[in-house]
């Protein structure tokens, strides 16, 4: 007797009743063994896609044409404050007005409207959403920090640091914590604003004008300059009734922007220069800007000593305003 797993596993194949009739054979025969494993064919079927996954693998890490991603080392902020020293008493008038119709600013627009952008076109590597993101994010900047009263008066500086590239936050911070005219420190490198113990704007109606150009530098970078003047009514702090005068910035700011800049709506800077008065060429222009108000006269003192010997700090400087700069009243 067998039992049912042994007749299973019996490789037996029972003949036909034809194939009993005819030959006089057993009732059964044996079937060939089962193959068991891999046939040859799929041995080599399964080699082939070995090596070619090795081959893709091998080639991909020696070839000579692999990008490899290389995060952009962010440089400071360079920067340059030039105090201009007016050769006379600082003309003044009860009427902004009268004062804005008397000097060049005549014919500029007022405030964000004197930042215009230009025709767009798209670059190379870049299309024209991006260029136009370059642009408002620069023109951003300058509003913020040219034209803010809250900035103006040194009551924030958080509109601007919010443009500014992650990794120049710590050089953000450091100028204001630290001022300092070393060509990297002064908070007035990155912004416009008054000392606010003694000038206060009499006309919110800032007249400017300028230009703003865009170009690409490599197929990861589009860089933005701008280039404009920015003329404030000022009074002494809280003396409304004391007559008004002009203070005129002249701002070139360099920004940089990578892919990630754009996507974030910030810019890295790279150049600030900046000429400014009326100004005494020896007062501190790193904190704040110390304006010459109506009726005053700049110092006969030169700019701030400069030590040659000195690593890390900068040349100080001081040039004259024109007469043809200050409004004829």
């Amino acid at each position: 007797m067998f039992d049912e797993s042994f007749v299973r596993a019996a490789r037996l194949q029972e003949f036909s009743a034809q194939e009993r009739i005819t030959d006089h054979a057993p009732a059964v025969r044996r079937t060939p063994a089962l193959r068991r494993g891999l046939t040859r064919q799929a041995v080599i079927l399964v080699v082939m896609i070995v090596l070619a996954f090795g081959t893709a693998i091998y080639m991909g890490i020696r070839s000579p044409y692999r990008t490899t991603q290389v995060a952009r080392h962010t440089e400071p902020l360079r920067m340059t404050v030039i105090p201009l020293a007016p050769s006379g008493k600082v003309p003044g008038a009860d009427s902004t007005a009268e004062l804005y119709r008397h000097s060049p600013a005549a014919q500029f627009h007022i405030a964000a409207d004197g930042i215009a952008l230009p025709t767009i076109r798209r670059t190379a590597h870049f299309s024209d959403s991006q260029v136009v993101t370059a642009l408002t994010t620069a023109k951003d900047y300058l509003v913020d920090s040219s034209l803010d009263p809250d900035v103006l008066k040194g009551a924030t500086q958080r509109p601007v640091r919010q443009l500014v590239d992650p990794q120049q936050l710590d050089q953000f911070d450091q100028s204001f914590d630290k001022p300092a005219a070393d060509g990297r420190h002064a908070a007035t490198g990155w912004l416009v604003r008054f000392d606010p113990a003694e000038a206060a704007l009499a006309d919110d109606h800032i007249r400017v004008t300028g230009t703003l150009h865009v170009a690409e530098t490599d197929a990861d970078t589009l860089e933005v300059t701008s280039d404009h003047t920015f003329v404030y009514a000022l009074r002494p702090v809280d003396k409304p009734d004391a007559a008004a005068s002009l203070f005129t910035v002249r701002r070139e700011l360099h920004f940089r922007f990578d892919r990630d800049d754009l996507r974030n709506h910030q810019a890295e800077l790279m150049v600030s220069y900046l000429q400014a008065g009326p100004l005494s060429c020896s007062t501190d222009s790193a904190t704040h800007l110390h304006p010459l108000l109506a009726g005053r006269r700049a110092t006969q003192d030169g700019p701030a000593g400069t030590d040659p010997y000195a690593t890390g700090s900068a040349t100080a400087l001081c040039g004259a305003l024109a007469p043809s700069a200050q409004p004829s009243v």
